[in-house]
């Protein structure tokens, strides 16, 4: 199955965990972070082919579905 890489997934590897910061075409800039909940970590580019096989040892989290305000709700319906 194909990779599809956006914009704020977050991956973990072992004991840190690399979100991406900025998508292009053929370059990846992504954040090392040790804890997620404090956001300080280090800033890093890369092409987009290394850093798919530095994904490969890496799992993917589910992102959270942020909850829509109520007027929005409303709209929706």
């Amino acid at each position: 199955m194909p990779l599809k890489l956006q914009q704020g997934q977050v991956w973990k590897n072992n004991n840190e965990y690399i979100r991406i910061v900025h998508l292009e075409r053929l370059q990846v800039a992504y954040k090392v972070l040790k804890d997620l909940h404090s956001g300080k970590g280090e800033h890093r580019h890369t092409s987009k082919k290394d850093f798919c096989r530095l994904l490969k040892e890496c799992r993917l989290l589910e992102q959270k579905i942020e909850s829509l305000p109520e007027d929005e709700l409303d709209q929706s319906a």
